[in-house]
């Protein structure tokens, strides 16, 4: 049974023709969007929503899909904190909530193997028959398959792959040029994958610029792009022998663009990880001048790797040192699995093992993040004072 024929069944909302916008462009700053993470919301793979949910320049967030966390709010199931974004059991009760066919419909699960199972096939195009937007991250381009493509021409809706890189006639060589970027750069890396890097890097932009030090956030991965990220690239998804000069261009193109004290970019898995090489490329064509080292303690093994033990800060610190010509400034710590006073012993601990400072971003006050930061490069201080004056 199809979307609409549950709706004329059980009095939610009828046919695309009689559903209108919601809400009208004309009073909204930002496109409407519902993003399906079915079974996965709150977890690993569903990073792609969690993210979306915690930070959004580019849509407003109307509701999550989730059938076995619906009825929650979304704010609740990440952090303890509600922020009125409802978890919606499918796309009709998504849509009689929103009252209203949404901009935006966002495929929001991050699976490792980046392709779409038959039943969520079917979900996206429902979605399309709507008349709603598809935006997806999966490696499988969903322009690029027959049978979206014509449903999307035949209802007039877009299909945007953010991991589709560029031609490759466009895509850019490394040239050296990040040597004309005269600011400082900081890249968070991690010590394993989905572990929270993008989120430290969007708290610490933000506390930055709130701070009066002008920072600018170079996104590596499909979630940042989403969110509204200015400057990025979909890392992942492009050929390797272009991904140091496609890195090096992008931070090139944020430092001209915006003139920043600092760049702050985003990592992606892990340098140690066998199964990502997208860490190595970051360093290589960014050249960070300090890193920001995200580990969970309470995480034992890789993700999706269960005979994998997670490795030690100190461990990730040796290689990413000896790896590329940087220093990690701090640590932050993703506290899954801890309780408050657990992150409490933890952030104690690392400090006296590492010589370093180390915070959670999300449970501590960014501050911690920004003092991180001005501890490394007392310049940035000295700009923001002289740049109040």
């Amino acid at each position: 049974m199809t979307l609409q024929e549950r709706g004329a069944l059980d009095g939610r909302p009828p046919r695309p023709s009689a559903l209108s916008r919601w809400p009208p462009a004309k009073t909204r700053s930002r496109a409407t969007a519902v993003v399906y993470c079915e079974a996965n919301f709150g977890g690993i793979d569903g990073k792609t929503a969690n993210g979306l949910v915690r930070h959004s320049e580019r849509y407003e967030i109307l509701s999550i899909i989730d059938s076995e966390k619906a009825g929650l709010d979304a704010g609740a199931v990440l952090e303890d904190r509600p922020n009125a974004i409802p978890i919606c059991h499918d796309l009709a009760e998504a849509l009689a909530l929103a009252g209203g066919v949404p901009d935006h419909f966002i495929f929001g699960i991050a699976p490792a193997s980046g392709l779409l199972s038959v039943r969520e096939r079917r979900v996206v195009l429902e979605a399309i028959d709507l008349g709603m937007n598809v935006v997806s991250g999966l490696h499988e381009f969903l322009g690029d398959d027959p049978e979206f493509a014509a449903a999307s021409a035949a209802r007039n809706v877009e299909i945007v792959d953010v991991r589709k890189p560029r031609a490759t006639k466009d895509l850019r060589l490394f040239s050296g040029r990040i040597n004309e970027v005269t600011c400082p750069r900081i890249a968070v890396l991690g010590t394993d994958c989905a572990i929270g890097k993008r989120t430290t890097a969007t708290i610490l932009t933000r506390a930055l610029n709130a701070h009066g030090v002008k920072a600018v956030l170079v996104g590596t991965g499909q979630t940042g792009l989403m969110q509204g990220a200015r400057y990025g690239v979909a890392l992942d998804a492009v050929p390797s022998q272009f991904c140091s000069g496609e890195m090096e261009a992008t931070v090139v193109e944020a430092f001209e663009g915006e003139n920043p004290d600092v760049i702050i970019i985003e990592g992606q898995g892990a340098l140690s990880h066998p199964a990502y090489s997208t860490s190595s490329l970051i360093l290589r064509g960014s050249h960070p001048h300090g890193v920001v080292l995200q580990h969970a303690p309470g995480r034992t093994h890789r993700c999706d790797f269960e005979q994998m033990a997670m490795p030690t800060p100190a461990s990730e610190i040796n290689l990413i040192q000896t790896f590329s010509d940087t220093r990690v400034i701090g640590l932050t710590i993703n506290h899954e699995h801890m309780t408050d006073a657990q992150v409490s012993a933890a952030i104690t601990r690392y400090e006296r093992e590492l010589g370093i400072p180390a915070t959670d971003a999300l449970t501590r006050s960014p501050e911690r993040l920004v003092g991180m930061v001005l501890s490394a490069f007392p310049q940035l201080e000295e700009t923001r004072l002289v740049g109040a004056i």
